[in-house]
């Protein structure tokens, strides 16, 4: 079991604009059989997490019923709407206890941290970040939320290309070390 970080990025190292807006990605051509591709990442997963912003996105831009089979946690401090009958657990706090939660929920799946970066970053803090796969769109947006504010250490394990995207699996060695290291 494994937890991982599967987003998109632009070349300039953003997940969404200023506007929280995927636009730039919506349009960017891919095949969805292709290597690296969400169709097949999505089958071994068992539970998900996602911040707040990321949860009121989905629900703002997918009006048919919930995406996910999968269990969800969604870390805020707001109160948010459910749609439907989605298994969706809100929560705050210390994320140590809700990552057990996910991993017994997950039944030997892993694990996946839909987003956003800050979230995905405590998740890192923890140590509790097995791995970062991006989709590289061949896009910049100069400013917006960045991939994941956190300096870590990370070792390639796969890459590949699936139409435009340049895609990329990293295993999180852990924190970057201090210069002169």
């Amino acid at each position: 079991m494994s937890t991982h970080f599967y987003t998109a990025s632009s070349l300039d190292g953003f997940i969404a604009t200023t506007d929280h807006s995927l636009h730039w990605l919506l349009h960017q051509d891919i095949d969805e059989a292709g290597p690296m591709h969400y169709s097949a990442f999505i089958d071994g997963i068992g539970a998900l997490a996602m911040g707040a912003s990321t949860y009121e996105w989905v629900l703002a831009h997918d009006d048919g019923p919930w995406p996910y089979a999968q269990p969800t946690w969604v870390f805020t401090h707001r109160d948010l709407p459910v749609r439907g009958e989605a298994d969706i657990r809100f929560v705050q706090g210390d994320i140590r206890p809700v990552h057990a939660a996910m991993t017994q929920a997950a039944k030997g799946k892993d694990v996946w941290l839909v987003g956003g970066g800050e979230l995905v970053g405590a998740f890192a803090d923890a140590g509790l970040l097995d791995e970062v796969w991006v989709q590289f769109a061949p896009v910049t947006l100069g400013a917006g939320s960045p991939l994941l504010p956190r300096a870590l250490d990370l070792e390639l394990m796969e890459v590949a290309r699936n139409r435009s995207f340049l895609c990329g699996r990293y295993r999180v060695r852990g924190p970057l070390p201090p210069a002169g290291r």
